[in-house]
């Protein structure tokens, strides 16, 4: 069942290794069918662990702003806030949920592949050597934006909860903290990549380092504005959290682009010029060479004297 379509319906393509359109949407399948598996499986493990699990994602928020031993103000005088959980069935939904989410991340590598898998007999031999190295790069980065956006949650939820009237005490839902984790962690993660799909932009030709340079005040204004929408907070110190690393990570990109684009032009003086725009032609006579010599035409068969045979003093080709 899960048998690669490209397999199977291999005496079915041409000389290009096209495809059907029913073996694409068989391959689509399989590789769709792969991946829930895989997601199943790793999520069927996690939920033996859900409770370290959730634990992990609770210890930023109870370090920040909870309290233990019966305490009930933390050091600066403020009410501890209180982590609740609603419900009957809101334990086991919680469960769940993060259950779901790590099988999720942690079977990443499977499901991309799968895409990757799908996709790469579309691509050309450069393209497919760009995608390698941008599905290698891109899963540090987006890892590296998530463990920031766990590392600042304390300061977050400090932030948040300065809010909260004098004598009195904030539950905070658990199933609302992991949702407000998700997002940030999905955020800082996609927000990470940008640097990455520029440099990949630049290297297939679409985007020029000269452009890049020349977009970098909207650029950092761009990633400041996003970066005080999609921070929860919309503190200076949150905000910049997130967007001091990306503007760093778009100028390291733009270095990258420059070398790129120096090495194109080196090696193709023509590789800068616009479609419509044309190229310097080198008029320069080229050298020629020593003249060879032409010896005479091979004889026919049944010819004689050079190739001649004369009939009253004239040759035969009259």
């Amino acid at each position: 069942m899960f048998k690669s379509a490209r397999k199977q319906g291999k005496a079915d393509k041409d000389a290009e290794g096209r495809m059907p359109l029913v073996e694409h949407l068989r391959e689509l399948r399989n590789r769709l069918l792969r991946s829930v598996l895989a997601i199943l499986v790793i999520t069927f493990v996690a939920a033996f662990f859900y409770r370290d699990i959730i634990n992990f994602l609770l210890k930023p928020m109870l370090d920040s702003v909870g309290c233990t031993n019966g305490v009930v103000t933390q050091r600066n005088g403020r009410p501890c806030a209180d982590m609740t959980v609603n419900g009957l069935i809101s334990a086991f939904s919680i469960a769940l949920k993060v259950s779901l989410t790590a099988g999720v991340v942690l079977s990443a590598p499977v499901w991309l592949y799968q895409l990757w898998a799908f996709a790469a007999p579309g691509l050309h031999h450069h393209e497919k050597k760009y995608a390698r190295s941008f599905v290698a790069v891109g899963a540090p980065l987006f890892a590296t934006g998530a463990v920031l956006a766990y590392k600042i949650l304390p300061q977050t939820a400090t932030i948040l909860l300065e809010f909260t009237p004098d004598h009195a005490r904030n539950l905070l839902p658990v199933d609302d903290y992991l949702d407000l984790v998700t997002r940030m962690v999905i955020v800082f993660g996609l927000a990470f990549e940008l640097p990455l799909l520029l440099i990949l932009l630049n290297f297939t030709g679409v985007l020029t380092a000269k452009r890049l340079a020349g977009w970098w005040r909207a650029m950092v204004l761009g990633i400041t504005v996003f970066a005080a929408f999609a921070t929860p907070t919309g503190d200076p110190l949150t905000m910049l959290a997130l967007a001091g690393p990306i503007v760093a990570l778009y100028f390291v990109a733009l270095g990258i682009c420059m070398i790129n684009d120096r090495r194109r032009r080196r090696n193709d003086p023509d590789a800068g010029l616009d479609d419509d725009e044309a190229s310097d032609l080198d008029l320069t006579p080229a050298p020629i060479g020593a003249m060879e010599p032409v010896g005479p035409p091979p004889a026919l068969p049944g010819q004689a004297d050079g190739g001649r045979q004369r009939i009253n003093g004239y040759d035969d080709a009259t």
